[in-house]
């Protein structure tokens, strides 16, 4: 019984030596996600296959990704600033090219009850918006070029490490409504929010 325990666990840490392997593509819109086989680094323990969804004054464009990534970039939400919305439906597996299937687009969802304070394209940050969905915290995203940008997002924006949109500013949530004061603030140009959350997605 020993043994078999001994080899058992010899078995499973030489598994673990293997680097993974996962589908990796990208598309934009209704074309195929064209797929090919990528090695993963060694930090890079999932396969990965989400859906991002950009919403901008009525016009959504979805993303489809697959790829290798890391255990904190498994998370699902949406980030909401009133004119624009982003939301990522991931899923995430841990065996080889277990990422073949292609997740949707998140539904649309009603509001949750929760109010957080939204800017204005002037600048004007004393407007409120009604979170929805998932959306449980209120966001303040600072970047000096910029200005300030409020909205509602979901806690795992906030939780997860999203390197592109920490290089130009810098996001912070908080609880209850409209936690994210409103301070009138200089020119805001909301939409460059969602670009590095766009870049992320696609080129993680």
């Amino acid at each position: 019984m020993k043994l078999l325990v001994t080899i058992a666990l010899t078995c499973a840490l030489f598994s673990k030596a293997y680097p993974l392997d996962c589908f990796e593509c990208a598309a934009t819109g209704t074309g195929p996600c064209l797929q090919t086989t990528r090695t993963c680094q060694a930090s890079q323990t999932k396969c990965t296959s989400y859906t991002t969804a950009v919403t901008l004054v009525g016009i959504q464009t979805t993303t489809k990704v697959k790829s290798c990534t890391t255990p904190d970039q498994c998370f699902s939400g949406s980030v909401n600033s009133g004119i624009s919305m982003t939301t990522v439906n991931t899923q995430c597996c841990e065996s080889n090219r277990c990422n073949d299937q292609e997740p949707p687009a998140l539904p649309e969802s009603s509001t949750n009850g929760k109010k957080c304070f939204t800017c204005a394209a002037s600048g004007d940050c004393t407007s409120t918006l009604e979170c929805k969905g998932s959306e449980d915290r209120c966001f303040t995203f600072t970047a000096p070029a910029i200005g300030k940008t409020k909205g509602c997002t979901s806690q795992s924006f906030c939780s997860a490490p999203i390197p592109q949109l920490e290089v130009i500013g810098n996001l912070n949530c908080c609880e209850g409504n409209l936690c994210n004061n409103a301070l009138h603030i200089g020119q805001t140009i909301l939409f460059l929010l969602l670009v590095p959350l766009a870049s992320f997605f696609l080129f993680n």
